[in-house]
C-alpha cells in the first residue's frame, strides 16, 4: 500500500507530496498568467478551428491588460465576481484571465440556460459585471431585470447595444502595463478563482467555488502530463470541443495556454468540422468526453480523414468502456488512451492515468497532494482493495465549498462523491456505479428532481419520476414515467414539449415518456428508481 493520510488506517491512500515548486513561485493566479504568457510573446496560443484566426501570447496579454484596466474602472476588484455567458471564443479566455489579474472570481454560465436557470445562477454568483455574447444576451438581460440585480454588461458582439468588447479595448486608459503591473498576492487556499454551476439532487444548480490553489494544482498536473506525452514533440497541439463553461473545458483551456500548448478550439461539435480540424492542424492530443470517443471509434466517416497525427487521447467527465477504448486504439493507432475521473467539486481530474501503459477500464491513480478512500455506504468504514464503496477525496484539488452551503465537505475535510468504485492491489481505481441519482448526459449532470418538479407543475400530471437510461453516444438519457391526472388524456409529445419549453437541452426527455398507473415508492415516499430502471430495461427487450 502507499502512504496514507492517517497512519492508523492503511486503507486511506495518499498520492505522495507535491513538489515545493509546483506553484512556480507565484503568489496569485494573476501573477502566474503574466509570467507564463510573457515567456514567448510570439507563440500562437489559441486558434479558432473554423475561421483559422490565431491569437498569440502577446495578443492575449495586450487585450488582457486593457480589459483588466476597464474592469477596474467599473469597480471590479479583489473578491468581486464577473460572469461570462458565452460560447467558446477568444474573448472568453481573456475575460477569465482579466478576472484573475484583479483577484476577482470568474463565474462561468451555460449560454443555453433558460431564463429560469439564468436567474438562479445570477442570484447565486452575484456578479458585478457580466460578459455576454449575442446568443445569450436577451436571456441574461431579462433575468437581471426580473431579479432586480444591478449589473454592468460588456457585450462580446457589436450591435447588442451598450458597452462592447471593442469599446473596452479602444477606450482603455491603460491602468495596467506589462512592465510595471504586479497582481496582488492572495490567500491561494481560500481565494475563489472560478464559480461553476454543478447540478444537485435537489434540482437547482449549486455554485461550486474553485480556489486559486485548486487551479494552480491542476496547472502543475497538466505540466507533468505534457512532459510525458510531449517529450519527443517540437510543439504540443490540442483540439478542444468541450464547452468552456463546463469545468472540464474551462480549466483545461486555462491550463493548456499556461503550459505552452497551442489550443485549437471549436464552439460546438459538428462531425465533419471536427474531423477536418484535426486533419488540418495535426494535433498530437485530443481532449474529449466519451460520446466523442464513441463517434471516433464507430462512425464510418472517420475513415475519410487523416487523423494520423493524434498520439494521445484524454477522456474524462464519465467512464469510457473498455470496448470503446480498444476500438479507438485499434482504429486511430494512438499511442495511449488516458482516462481520468473528476467532477466540478474536484476542479478536474483527481484520479488519472499518467503512464502510457494503462489498465483498460481504469481511471488511474490518486494524484500528488491528494488522498482517497473507499467507504462502506452503510457504516462509513474504510474498505480495502476490490471492495465496492463510495469514493471520497481530500487535498489541494477539493473545492472551497458551495456558495452559501457549508455541509458539502465533512468535518475531516473529505468530499463524498456519491460515486461507487474500488481500487486494486496496485492502487488503480475503477468506477462501478453512481450512488447519487444524477443523470450523466454528454458530460452534463442532470438532476431528476428538477425535471420531476417541472413535470409535476403540469396540470394534467398526477405524479412523475425521471431516471437515466443507458445510451452509447450520450451516456444516459432522461426518461420520464408519468401518472396522468384522473379523467384526462395526455400524450408523450405534449409532455416533452412542456419540459423543453422550461429547461435547457441537456435536461430534455431524450429517453422519452412512459405512462404508468403508479410511481413505485418506499413506505417513506422515496421513489424506487431501481424498479423503474428494471421496467425500462425489460420494455426495451420486447
Amino acid at each position: 500500500m502507499s502512504s496514507s493520510a492517517d497512519s492508523s488506517d492503511p486503507n486511506i491512500i495518499y498520492g505522495g507530496p507535491l513538489p515545493a515548486t509546483y506553484d512556480r513561485g507565484c503568489r496569485s493566479l494573476g501573477e502566474l498568467v503574466i509570467k507564463e504568457l510573457s515567456r514567448d510573446l510570439n507563440k500562437v496560443a489559441l486558434v479558432n478551428g473554423v475561421t483559422c484566426l490565431q491569437l498569440t501570447n502577446g495578443g492575449i496579454l495586450d487585450q488582457l491588460l486593457s480589459i483588466a484596466g476597464h474592469l477596474s474602472e467599473l469597480g471590479v476588484g479583489k473578491n468581486d465576481v464577473v460572469a461570462i455567458v458565452s460560447e467558446n471564443r477568444f474573448e472568453y479566455t481573456i475575460a477569465i484571465y482579466g478576472a484573475f489579474l484583479l483577484g476577482a472570481a470568474a463565474a462561468l454560465f451555460n449560454p443555453g440556460y433558460t431564463e429560469r436557470e439564468m436567474e438562479h445562477a445570477i442570484r447565486l454568483a452575484k456578479p458585478k459585471v457580466i460578459f455576454v455574447s449575442a446568443q445569450a444576451n436577451l436571456k441574461v438581460q431579462k433575468a437581471c431585470i426580473k431579479i432586480r440585480r444591478p449589473v454592468k454588461f460588456i457585450h462580446f458582439d457589436n450591435g447588442s447595444g451598450g458597452r462592447t468588447w471593442h469599446d473596452c479595448l479602444e477606450n482603455s486608459n491603460r491602468l495596467f502595463r506589462l512592465n510595471s503591473f504586479v497582481p496582488e498576492p492572495v490567500d491561494l487556499d481560500n481565494h475563489v478563482a472560478l464559480i461553476v454551476m454543478s447540478s444537485g439532487t435537489t434540482g437547482l444548480p449549486k455554485g461550486v467555488q474553485i480556489t486559486q490553489r485548486n487551479v494552480i494544482t491542476t496547472c502543475f498536473f497538466l505540466e507533468t502530463l505534457l512532459n510525458k506525452i510531449g517529450a519527443d514533440q517540437e510543439e504540443l497541439v490540442a483540439v478542444d470541443i468541450l464547452p468552456w463553461f463546463h469545468v472540464a473545458g474551462g480549466v483545461t483551456m486555462i491550463n493548456c495556454i499556461l503550459n505552452g500548448m497551442r489550443l485549437v478550439y471549436l464552439s460546438k461539435f459538428v462531425q465533419r468540422t471536427y474531423l477536418a480540424c484535426i486533419e488540418k492542424y495535426r494535433p498530437n492530443t485530443l481532449n474529449m468526453v466519451p460520446p466523442i470517443a464513441v463517434f471516433l471509434a464507430k462512425n464510418a466517416i472517420v475513415d475519410e480523414y487523416d487523423l494520423s497525427s493524434v498520439k494521445t487521447i484524454i477522456s474524462g467527465a464519465a467512464p469510457l468502456s473498455r470496448e470503446v477504448e480498444d476500438l479507438i486504439r485499434s482504429r486511430l493507432k494512438v499511442s495511449s488512451v488516458r482516462q481520468a475521473y473528476g467532477m466540478s467539486e474536484t476542479t478536474l481530474a483527481i484520479l488519472a492515468q499518467v503512464d502510457a501503459q494503462n489498465k483498460p477500464g481504469s481511471v488511474g491513480k490518486i494524484r500528488e497532494g491528494q488522498w482517497a478512500k473507499v467507504i462502506d455506504t452503510e457504516t462509513g468504514r474504510t474498505l480495502g482493495p476490490y471492495q465496492n464503496g463510495e469514493l471520497c477525496f481530500k487535498g489541494t484539488l477539493i473545492m472551497k465549498g458551495y456558495i452559501g452551503r457549508e455541509e458539502a465537505i465533512d468535518s475531516e475535510g473529505w468530499l463524498h462523491t456519491g460515486d461507487i468504485g474500488y481500487y486494486d492491489n496496485e492502487l488503480d481505481f475503477f468506477i462501478v456505479d453512481r450512488l447519487k441519482e444524477l443523470i450523466k448526459y454528454k458530460a452534463f449532470q442532470v438532476p431528476p428532481a428538477e425535471l420531476e418538479a417541472v413535470l409535476l407543475s403540469h396540470p394534467n400530471v398526477k405524479d412523475a419520476a425521471v431516471i437515466g437510461v443507458p445510451d452509447e453516444k450520450a451516456g444516459e438519457l432522461a426518461m420520464a414515467f408519468v401518472v396522468a391526472a384522473d379523467g384526462v388524456q395526455i400524450n408523450e409529445r405534449e409532455i416533452i414539449k412542456f419540459v423543453n419549453d422550461q429547461l435547457s437541452v441537456q435536461k430534455h426527455l431524450h429517453g422519452g415518456v412512459r405512462f404508468i398507473s403508479e410511481i413505485p415508492k418506499t413506505a417513506s415516499g422515496k421513489i424506487l428508481r431501481r424498479t423503474l430502471r428494471e421496467q425500462a430495461k425489460n420494455k426495451s427487450k420486447l
